[in-house]
């Protein structure tokens, strides 16, 4: 990520699917074959759910799914579309936006200037087109350009007033970021005082621009800490940068090896400065780090396209991980001139390398399952060596995935490092088949406890339905007594590990079997850490329905959907005996969840590890199902911004259990939107959708007048 670099301009969280396989995320479509309005509009909606699924699983969970290459694929298909069809452009199409909804738990902080994203491109030509059209504007022969790598990091803002760092934050949206300001402040290389040492002094207000990111070396290093303490790991060093700036606590980001590079100003031409090298050479005279080795000045596309080479060739041997080049045009005047589109500037682009591929022999295919039963097929393939990693195994995401690229075990197969980090299979080499080649299916029995194994008709997803499945015990405990769950506190990674290793634990219900003195059995855990752990149990006895239906990890059934079935049925045995056509008569439920579901309450053990948990105590209510009216009936709220009375989490439960919605995002729907301290973009919506604004007294207010209680 590059900051106004970036190639995955476009997180637009108004849509979210619930879960993957209600989006096609990688549609398949023949531009050449659509020639009507409605195929267009029917394309388009394909596109744009599939890009805001995967800018949510880039930007939001640090967890991407496709390669870079096919997200520009995509997202190049839905611009030429909405080229030909303008009146299909919608304001929240993915075009037309920049960047990730910012967190607002961390704050949020409005950009001086927008930071834009840059239009990408994958090879020469259009590079060159690129030039072509500079040249042609500017009425020149050549264009004078700077190059810089582009980096696989996060992209931030500094504002120094009076040369004191005052605030530092994320891209965010493109108008609004997260704001990072103690976290910025405990990387070394950030100055909090800039200093003096150019010809030209440092301006009152300074906007500087740059990239947050780790060394390979150092990623490596951290993954290894956190594997023997037992904490999840890293899938790459941008996760591993992103994930420690957003950090609440700053001490644990002062614990992670995070470095930057600088490499903009915002409106540089204010402070008297002419050009892009011409901020590369004075930032470091104010203290600010730039890339001095690599950053280059180019005449003419010829010069870029050697150095584009050149810095490819370098690529494996840099400590961090860079996966593009930015090529800009110098001067500020000329870039004043060419001006901007949408969402990105005419003067600049990001040209991305090609992606790291080899060929390779798929030895076998074995099953995964994970926490929630999801069984995930893995190519084991015959070590090869890929951009200077050893890789020896590549998931194939689902049976579909199997099934529509013709994968089979002995094929010999295109691999590649989808976003130079996650290994995936492209496809097989058909011309080498010879015939002993087997087609693979997904067993109907769980690999390990051999189960009944429940499967979406669309085969993107396959489900053990067992719930003390061995390979998923360890994190369905985690899972179970996580807060969103149960909320049983004193129950960390290694804690649960250690009662499954003691014995102690071999099924879910065990937990409320656990007395005092069998805790204290754990090498940790002395007579008070007992008595509150027996405490915090026997405090989580008394739970909602849905937070206990989540808890469970019924397959594809998540919090949103627990409160779905909360709010249709009025007990835990009502939802046991409820078949598949009940289930599926209820707004949000499709098949696969009815078939989840049911499939669920369908295994025995699951019934008889739910009954035991009955009998310890567990008791169950459902403020959700109400026959009556609720006094925030039919009322959709927003929450922005930081509240005193509650968490965001609490406010959205609060509202919820007296009838109302809360939702993330402003629409004509919204009937208020409730502001604390922090507020950002969502009060420029609500002014255009001319939705009441309230604060936070206001709110309680409303609340009196209501008749909710609002502690």
């Amino acid at each position: 990520m590059y900051l106004c670099e970036i190639t995955r301009p476009n997180l637009n969280l108004i849509y979210m699917p619930k879960t993957k396989q209600e989006i096609d995320t990688k549609p398949d479509l023949d531009l050449d074959e659509i020639s009507s309005r409605e195929t267009a509009e029917e394309a388009i909606e394909k596109l744009r759910k599939a890009l805001r699924y995967h800018n949510y699983r880039y930007y939001v969970k640090d967890n991407p799914v496709v390669s870079d290459a096919e997200y520009d694929e995509m997202m190049k298909q839905l611009e030429k579309l909405e080229k030909e069809y303008p009146d299909l452009k919608t304001e929240d199409s993915p075009t037309q936006k920049v960047g990730g909804e910012p967190n607002e738990e961390l704050g949020l902080v409005e950009h001086p200037v927008p930071m834009l994203s840059l239009k990408s491109v994958s090879n020469e030509d259009e590079a060159m087109n690129f030039d072509e059209t500079c040249r042609e504007e500017l009425n020149l022969d050549k264009v004078s350009y700077t190059c810089e790598p582009k980096y696989d990091g996060l992209a931030v803002e500094l504002i120094y007033e009076d040369g004191i760092l005052v605030q530092a934050s994320t891209r965010g949206d493109g108008e609004t970021g997260e704001d990072i300001t103690d976290n910025i402040k405990t990387i070394k290389q950030v100055p909090l005082r800039l200093v003096s040492e150019s010809d030209k002094e440092f301006p009152d207000k300074l906007v500087v621009r740059g990239e947050v990111f780790m060394r390979k070396d150092e990623f490596e290093e951290l993954n290894k800490r956190r594997s023997k303490q037992e904490e999840k790991t890293f899938a790459n060093p941008r996760n591993a940068a992103a994930g420690s700036l957003r950090q609440l606590d700053p001490k644990v980001t002062a614990k992670r090896p995070l470095h930057i590079y600088f490499f903009q100003v915002a409106s540089a031409e204010e402070h008297g400065l002419e050009s892009q090298i011409q901020v590369m050479d004075i930032l470091p005279g104010w203290g600010l780090r730039v890339n001095e080795d690599l950053n280059r000045k180019c005449e003419g596309m010829d010069e870029v396209t050697g150095y584009y080479k050149e810095l490819e060739d370098k690529r494996e041997g840099l400590p961090y991980e860079i996966d593009g080049m930015v090529c800009k045009v110098n001067n500020f005047d000329q870039q004043e001139s060419l001006g901007f589109r949408t969402n990105n500037p005419r003067w600049a682009i990001a040209w991305k390398f090609p992606p790291k591929r080899e060929s390779t022999r798929v030895k076998s295919i074995n099953v995964q399952v994970g926490r929630t039963g999801k069984l995930t097929p893995i190519a084991m393939l015959e070590p090869v060596n890929i951009g200077g990693v050893e890789v020896k195994r590549a998931s194939l995401h689902n049976q579909n995935e199997i099934d529509e690229k013709d994968i089979r075990i002995g094929d010999r197969v295109i691999v590649e490092r989808a976003g130079d980090v996650i290994p995936q299979v492209v496809k097989p080499i058909k011309e080498d088949r010879d015939g002993s080649e087997k087609k693979f299916q997904i067993p109907d029995e769980c690999p390990v406890c051999g189960s009944d194994v429940v499967m979406s008709d669309d085969k993107k997803q396959a489900h053990c339905t067992n719930l003390n499945c061995r390979a998923q015990l360890r994190e369905r405990i985690k899972h179970f007594v996580s807060k969103g769950g149960m909320d049983i506190e004193g129950l960390g990674d290694k804690r649960v590990q250690k009662l499954l290793d003691h014995d102690l634990i071999k099924r879910l219900s065990d937990l409320y079997s656990l007395e005092q003195d069998e805790w204290m059995k754990l090498d940790d855990i002395a007579e008070k850490s007992a008595e509150n752990l027996t405490d915090e149990i026997e405090k989580s006895k008394k739970q909602t329905l849905d937070r206990f239906l989540y808890a469970l990890g019924i397959p594809l059934v998540g919090q949103h959907m627990s409160r779905v079935l909360s709010e249709n049925f009025s007990s835990l045995d009502e939802l046991k005996k409820a078949d598949r056509e009940a289930l599926m008569e209820i707004n949000e439920i499709g098949p696969e969840v009815a078939d989840g579901v049911r499939a669920f309450f369908d295994n025995e053990d699951n019934l008889k590890d739910i009954e035991k948990m009955m009998d310890a105590g567990l008791k169950l209510e459902n403020p959700y199902y109400e026959t009556g009216s609720q006094p925030l009936d039919g009322l959709t709220f927003v929450f922005t911004g930081n509240l005193d009375t509650w968490t965001r989490d609490e406010v959205k439960d609060l509202v919820e259990r007296h009838g109302a919605r809360a939702t993330s995002s402003v629409s004509s729907k919204t009937d208020y939107v409730v502001a604390g301290p922090g507020a950002g973009s969502k009060l420029d919506e609500a002014e255009q959708h001319g939705v009441e604004v309230l604060n936070e007294e206001e709110f309680k207010e409303l609340l009196e007048e209501k008749d909710v209680e609002a502690g």
